[in-house]
């Protein structure tokens, strides 16, 4: 009698991970981030969220102990262990963030704290990257107008912050999206609505 394989991997989505770094669920950042995993689903990805102000993540203790285990020693005792195990499995991070002192909030830099030693490896020379092959979005709001918010660092500084995990980790950028002078925005501007969905539209 002849058999068929079958390859589960044929029907499986891509899947991404929508972190929110901001206090306000209802704010700009929330917003465009809301739009990238609406397009992502119409795209026909699996969208798993996370907001990072609703989790239990404690401060990273510095022990070190990540860098043998690869990851966090402390994980099963707050909620760093869902948010490790969704990372590993994504295809992509879309990470929505403000703008603080021209970095991020300190619920994402304790994130990233806290994934060291899942996103890296230490070696005698450069780190090794443990999560290769995914990508990024990156979105964020800044009160500064453009092009005073790039002029004086705020996005930059951001930016780089944002790109050093991820480019320890072996995550490439995909894509940047910021609304400047939010404090006047209501809402997500259209263009950057467009370039958002858009984006999505050639995946």
């Amino acid at each position: 009698m002849k058999t068929e394989s079958f390859n589960s991997n044929a029907t499986k989505k891509p899947r991404l991970l929508a972190i929110l770094g901001s206090p306000n669920k209802d704010g700009l950042n929330a917003k465009m981030l809301s739009i990238c995993t609406k397009a992502a689903e119409h795209a026909g990805w699996q969208v798993d969220t996370v907001d990072l102000y609703s989790k239990n993540i404690a401060f990273c203790k510095g022990c070190d102990a990540c860098m043998k285990l690869h990851t966090c020693a402390f994980a099963e005792k707050d909620d760093m262990a869902e948010i490790i195990e969704l990372l590993r499995a994504c295809d992509m991070v879309a990470l929505a963030a403000p703008i603080y002192w021209a970095n991020v909030p300190g619920v994402v830099k304790n994130l990233f704290d806290r994934l060291r030693g899942v996103a890296m490896e230490e070696t005698v020379t450069f780190p090794k990257a443990l999560l290769s092959g995914k990508k990024y979005l990156f979105f964020t709001s800044c009160n500064t107008a453009s092009p005073f918010a790039e002029i004086f660092g705020q996005t930059g500084g951001i930016k780089r912050a944002v790109h050093e995990f991820f480019k320890t980790a072996g995550i490439k950028c995909n894509g940047t999206f910021i609304c400047t002078n939010a404090k006047k925005q209501k809402d997500v501007p259209e263009k950057l609505k467009q370039k958002i969905s858009h984006y999505w539209e050639k995946q």
